[in-house]
Order: structure tokens, then sequence, then C-alpha cells
């Protein structure tokens, strides 16, 4: 292989590494993101489960009430 053939696939293989390197930045920027709104939906999936609990039990002690009202009438 001579020199000017030798060079230009130095010039190619850095021209593959840098996309390579860009390709690598923004799907790590991509995957942090993912994490941030997984934790986000996790935290947001608590809250809602919590809130769903409170209703639930809100609404099985209305029912014990009312049952009592209706045994004492």
């Amino acid at each position: 292989m001579d020199q000017p053939d030798v060079i230009a696939q130095l010039h190619r293989l850095t021209s593959r590494v840098e996309t390579l390197i860009e390709r690598v930045r923004v799907l790590s920027d991509e995957n942090r993101s993912l994490r941030q709104q997984q934790e986000h939906i996790v935290g947001e999936r608590a809250q809602l489960l919590s809130k769903n609990e409170q209703a639930r039990s809100r609404v099985e002690a209305m029912i014990a009430r009312l049952k009592s009202l209706e045994q004492h009438t």
C-alpha cells in the first residue's frame, strides 16, 4: 500500500470514529433523559397508587357508615 492510500484510510477511519463518538454522545443524552422520565413516572405512579388507596379507604368507611345507619333505622 502506498502512503496516499494509508492516509485516505486514516481519514475515513477518523471520520467513522468521530461519527461514532457523536452517536454515543447523543445516545447517552437520550438515555439520561429517558431515565429521568422513568424516575418521574415511577414517582407519579406511587403518588397515584397512594391517592387510590386513600380514596378506597374513604369509600369503604362511607359504606360502613351507611350500613351502620341503615341498621339503626
